[in-house]
């Protein structure tokens, strides 16, 4: 259940973002006021503890987000997850905000395992042929794995592209067993 009701802060909060059309400001603010949350055990104990005023809750908040130059939709969402007791989610609601956030903005994730590290040209020309083919301004995210022998294993939202060496073989073995 947490995780649909972390999707409906977040599609609130990125449906407020664009409509007042600073998307990237909200997106980096909310980030770094959630990693100032986790950091701070004061913070979290002020903002989560039932018997502080949520006056002061307030307070406090509407402080940092001045100190920190947030933007005024992050502090007011904040706001609204202290009023409604959903702090202990923002790491969750942060995570499903940059989906619904890259969703409305036409931004695919991309996740790239290859055999080996790819070098700056070879990682623009996947990226780009992954937007060409997906039609969507792609965000890749590179790692390693040497059992994959050669090649990449990519993975856009739920579709897999397998050029692997290991995946090729495989498919080799299956249509010299099936003749």
């Amino acid at each position: 259940m947490s995780e649909a009701v972390a999707s409906r802060y977040a599609a609130a909060l990125a449906d407020a973002a664009l409509d007042e059309g600073n998307a990237e400001r909200v997106r980096g603010d909310l980030a770094a006021f959630v990693d100032a949350f986790e950091e701070s055990p004061e913070l979290r104990n002020v903002l989560e503890t039932p018997s502080v005023a949520p006056e002061l809750k307030h307070k406090v908040v509407d402080e940092l987000t001045k100190r920190m130059n947030l933007a005024p939709e992050v502090r007011n969402f904040v706001f609204l997850l202290l009023d409604h007791n959903r702090t202990e989610m923002l790491r969750e609601i942060q995570r499903a905000f940059h989906g619904a956030l890259n969703a409305r903005l036409g931004i695919a994730d991309a996740e790239v395992v290859s055999a080996r590290e790819l070098s700056g040209e070879e990682r623009r020309e996947l990226t780009e042929a992954l937007e060409r083919r997906t039609g969507k301004r792609i965000e890749a995210r590179f790692s390693q794995d040497a059992s994959l022998l050669g090649g990449a294993v990519v993975r856009v939202g739920s579709v897999v592209y397998d050029g692997s060496v290991r995946e090729q073989l495989t498919r080799l073995r299956e249509q010299l067993e099936s003749e």
